[in-house]
């Protein structure tokens, strides 16, 4: 069987596999790795940008060189390399987890639990829940959403189409690595600076993928275009910019502004200073967008992979 098809079937199955049983209770491979990272930092750990590069370099050539592995022990068996690109799309996307936390927090807005909704905000983000008001947690997860449709979902797709099996667990594991270690906290300020530069070179097409097709999905494509022409750049990130930019003006709302993290106060850009102030009923419209450009990203990755496939005559 021909390496596009694999992926596209794989993918696929992965996807609705993600949409009917979401992250597994128990036993996650993310966080397996996640496992596996802390130990090699435990080992590896010095206040030194060079022993954050090894750190990231053995996490995640591991990572691929597993995916890699894999995928060879099975190539000759059609279905189970069906299987394997499945399993491996199911295991690193998160969209239904997504989904499903975002809905948790607006629920407890719409029944004006306020402290429910901060209580779940740090399942979604590191903002300082405590410091929010309902507008302000409703503004949080948008955001959140937004970020993460690219992080846990279309970037991994993409990489998926680009690599299969090893381009999708090195996504992963990239973004997980940044997650863990990729802030600016005095014990990684340093250690993580690799890990935080690859991130964004890893997901510096997602990131653009997704605020193409949130204009494209969305009830308003020109805002979202002209907020990401305008005011992507303004943010702080060179990937959560473009696409928070891209929702906000899809969805005709007004994001970024004043946040906190961890104690730090931080004053971000306005991103579409003409659209509205979130509102709770916001956030569903933020994940029904999610699944549209999610959806999407699986047909351009799909469409991408079989004319590569074309153009080369390859076969797996």
């Amino acid at each position: 069987m021909r390496a596009d098809r694999v992926f596209a079937y794989g993918a696929s199955a992965g996807l609705l596999g993600d949409l009917l049983l979401g992250d597994p209770r128990r036993g996650h491979p993310v966080a397996a790795f996640g496992r596996a990272a802390s130990a090699v930092e435990r080992v590896l750990w010095r206040d030194h940008r060079g022993w954050g590069a090894l750190h990231t370099a053995a996490c995640v050539g591991g990572a691929v060189a597993l995916g890699a592995l894999a995928r060879r022990a099975v190539r000759p068996s059609p279905a189970v390399s069906v299987a394997l690109t499945a399993a491996a799309t199911w295991a690193v996307v998160g969209g239904t987890s997504l989904a499903r936390e975002a809905r948790a927090v607006g629920r407890a807005l719409e029944a004006g639990d306020v402290a429910g909704a901060r209580a779940r905000l740090p399942h979604l983000c590191g903002r300082d829940p405590q410091a929010l008001d309902a507008d302000g947690i409703a503004r949080a997860v948008v955001e959140s959403v937004a970020e993460n449709t690219s992080d846990a979902v279309v970037g991994a797709l993409v990489w998926g189409a680009v690599g299969g099996v090893p381009g999708l667990l090195g996504f992963r594991a990239v973004n997980t690595l940044d997650a863990m270690v990729g802030h600016k906290s005095p014990r990684y300020r340093r250690y993580g600076w690799a890990s935080a530069r690859l991130d964004d070179v890893a997901g510096w097409p997602g990131a653009r993928l997704t605020a193409v097709l949130a204009a494209a999905a969305g009830p308003d494509p020109r805002g979202a275009l002209r907020a990401w022409r305008a005011d992507a750049h303004r943010h702080p990130s060179p990937n959560a910019g473009p696409v928070e930019a891209s929702f906000a003006g899809a969805l005709g709302l007004r994001l970024g502004g004043t946040l906190s993290y961890g104690g730090r106060v931080e004053h971000r850009p306005v991103l579409n200073g003409g659209g509205r102030t979130v509102a709770t009923q916001d956030i569903d419209r933020a994940v029904r967008l999610s699944r549209r450009v999610g959806l999407l990203a699986l047909g351009v990755g799909i469409a991408a992979r079989a004319v590569a496939a074309r153009t080369k005559g390859g076969t797996s």
